[in-house]
């Protein structure tokens, strides 16, 4: 059965638009599935999607070093040449992305990431899924 989402992408756009310097925002699924994007194309979209999916396993991993941790990822920043990248937590099963050049006002981005998340959070969600199938 598919579910049918909302067209996020106008939404992913005016975050993007609002922080200068923002390249790629993409929401994906927590097991790397690409559901709505901006500012890239869909096989960008998509390696980014698969990426992110292994950090927040990652995090995952790390968080048991954390006594009072529950296991969930909230944010993970990297900083690279270049650029940073952002993941944060959007909802049940699903996460937010972005990718900006190295002159982009860090606080800003993050700010605007949980605005977004806070905003639209129940339209950022992916149900589990089961053999290819939403359960």
């Amino acid at each position: 059965m598919i579910q049918h989402r909302p067209n996020l992408d106008w939404m992913l756009k005016d975050l993007a638009e609002s922080v200068p310097q923002t390249r790629h925002v993409i929401v994906l699924s927590s097991d790397g599935l690409r559901m709505a994007q901006h500012g890239t194309d869909t096989d960008t979209a998509d390696r980014l999607a698969a990426a992110c999916a292994g950090l927040q396993s990652l995090a995952g991993a790390v968080s048991s070093e954390f006594p009072r941790s529950d296991g969930r990822m909230r944010m993970v920043v990297i900083e690279l040449d270049g650029g940073f990248f952002y993941l944060m937590a959007a909802g049940a099963g699903a996460y937010l992305a972005v990718l900006a050049d190295e002159d982009v006002d860090a606080g800003l981005i993050g700010a605007r990431m949980r605005d977004l998340v806070a905003r639209i959070g129940e339209h950022l969600s992916s149900p589990p899924r089961h053999n290819g199938q939403v359960v």
